[in-house]
């Protein structure tokens, strides 16, 4: 539901023969469209088989069974299969990116340092308290309802830490901080994304079908509004469908239940009823602790619930306003040992950051709401 490209592109000027037809053939408008999106498919298929991998370079963990929706997160290390076609695509973005983006001077593409931040303390014993005081509060700040011909609007600020090389040399980076525009239908055969860097000025559809030509069937990785709908909201059992769907995903079972549910908290929305469920749900999941302070991609200070990656050693957080414990947004922070190429990925790096600035339901698609215009 939530299309997220990742743009770490190769460096070096090394050439690969997948570029070539896409810069010296003419293609008709509508045949470049179709393998636009095809590759951009691809993509994010390597980027989600290299999820492991790429926190834990010492322990690569493929993903078995169904895959995550692979729009939902980013990849901090990127195949060379992933790079060359994001490469291909790239040709069509340039002009793009040179000219700078809506939300600030330039491209997004990561040349600076990378995101650090203080690690906070973590609490192991207050996780189920307040993941109880978060339900309550989510439920009676419920949005509003959505009416099938309506789309769900999702206004984020995003960044990705990850190592780029150019040449024998190697350095982390972070990309610049920008903002992303999604929107989705109920049913989710509609959809449009904006993100500097990723798509072009007027976006890509997130519309489509799947290598047969039929409509994706919606799943806990990759859902629609109406299929959330569908979902149990007791959470005992609502806990256990999570960890039936995503059996053998992931590092572990805990850490996958945990990780599923924080995409659904972030880039997905929810019913109120289920958005309650998912929090009682995620208390009752092993290793989930608090931490005392935490600081989303708009600069929103507040306290997380968070699990540790013990197999990467990084403690993904889902951050929350102190005073009305509205969700704020989602981070993955190392915190312990070294991850990356070459370890450099160090404790207090942080890997990706999303912040959820705007979510509604809008009329039209491409329509943003007032107070994101």
């Amino acid at each position: 539901m939530n299309p997220d490209l990742s743009r770490p592109r190769p460096a070096g000027g090394e050439e690969h023969p997948l570029l070539a037809p896409f810069a010296e053939r003419e293609l008709p408008a509508g045949r470049h469209q179709f393998l636009k999106e095809r590759l951009m498919a691809q993509i994010h298929e390597d980027l989600r088989a290299t999820d492991a991998a790429a926190t834990a370079t010492a322990t690569p963990t493929a993903r078995a069974g169904r895959a995550r929706n692979p729009f939902l997160r980013r990849a901090v290390l990127v195949p060379a299969a992933a790079l060359a076609l994001a490469g291909a695509l790239a040709v069509g973005f340039l002009s793009y990116a040179e000219r700078g983006a809506p939300d600030g001077p330039g491209s997004t593409l990561a040349t600076g340092p990378a995101l650090t931040t203080r690690i906070g303390a973590a609490d192991p014993k207050g996780a189920p308290q307040l993941l109880d005081r978060i339900s309550l509060a989510s439920f009676s700040a419920s949005g509003p309802a959505v009416r099938p011909d309506q789309f769900i609007y999702i206004g984020s600020r995003t960044a990705t830490t990850y190592v780029k090389t150019v040449g024998d040399k190697s350095t982390l980076v972070s990309e610049e901080l920008h903002m992303r525009h999604q929107w989705n239908s109920p049913d989710g055969t509609k959809g449009w994304l904006i993100e500097p860097g990723n798509t072009g000025p007027k976006g890509v559809t997130l519309a489509g079908t799947d290598e047969k030509g039929n409509a994706r069937t919606p799943y806990l990785n990759a859902p629609t509004y109406d299929y959330l709908a569908t979902l149990p909201t007791d959470p005992d059992v609502l806990l256990r469908r999570i960890y039936e769907e995503t059996k053998g995903m992931g590092n572990g079972p805990d850490q996958e239940a945990f990780t599923t549910i924080g995409d659904l908290l972030r880039a997905s929305y929810p019913p109120a009823e289920l958005t309650a469920a998912l929090y009682k749900a995620a208390a009752k999941i092993p290793g989930v602790v608090t931490v005392d302070d935490a600081v989303d991609a708009a600069g929103r200070t507040g306290i997380a619930v968070a699990r540790l990656d013990e197999r990467s050693g990084q403690r993904e957080e889902w951050i929350f306003d102190r005073g009305t414990l509205a969700f704020l947004g989602e981070r993955s922070v190392q915190v312990r040992g070294e991850a990356g190429e070459q370890g450099l990925i160090k404790p207090g790096t942080v890997v990706f950051t999303s912040a959820v600035v705007n979510r509604t339901v809008v009329d039209r698609m491409k329509e943003l709401p007032p107070e994101a215009r």
